[in-house]
């Protein structure tokens, strides 16, 4: 009888606090000298997926001004005010959570205005892929300015240019 590996290995994205679970151990003490080879084998082919599931869970700002941009004709029909944080008064540490109130505003108006679309879950989908931040020295979303929604999104690329210059995101 064969006896194969089981393999678990722990490892953490950057910025992400969740690990994701791998773990490597044989269920065979007699074939472990046999497969030392496939059990490494397996590590690399894992260690190689782990890197690029880290990777692929980075929300991309290409994709969140694609699925605005398709979204945009149903959002300008709202007159809500929004908390908008202007980017030039935005202090470099506080960008990301400056984003993440943009995206509660935004979920805020897409649920207000009843837009069900399937473009309008990528905004949901952008801020539940967004790092937590430390938000002790940032200024809460209500700290800043109510403006209508055409300054809203006028910021808010104005924010996801910016962050994908500087990649901060």
């Amino acid at each position: 009888m064969t006896a194969f590996p089981v393999i678990l290995v722990q490892s953490m994205c950057p910025g992400n606090r969740q690990s994701k679970g791998v773990q490597f151990l044989s269920n065979c003490c007699l074939c472990r000298e046999r497969h030392r080879s496939q059990v490494w084998l397996h590590f690399l082919v894992l260690s190689f997926l782990s890197t690029y599931m880290c990777a692929a869970s980075v929300p991309s700002t290409a994709d969140v001004q694609l699925c605005l941009s398709f979204l945009k004709h149903a959002i300008e029909k709202s007159d809500a005010m929004l908390y908008t944080p202007f980017v030039n008064d935005v202090d470099k540490n506080c960008k990301m959570m400056s984003l993440k109130c943009y995206m509660l505003e935004l979920i805020m108006v897409i649920d207000e205005e009843e837009i069900v679309d399937n473009k309008a879950e990528c905004i949901s989908d952008f801020d539940d892929k967004l790092p937590k931040v430390n938000s002790v020295d940032c200024p809460p979303c209500e700290a800043y300015s109510l403006r209508n929604i055409t300054v809203f999104l006028e910021e808010l690329n104005n924010l996801l240019n910016e962050m994908t210059t500087n990649q901060l995101i």
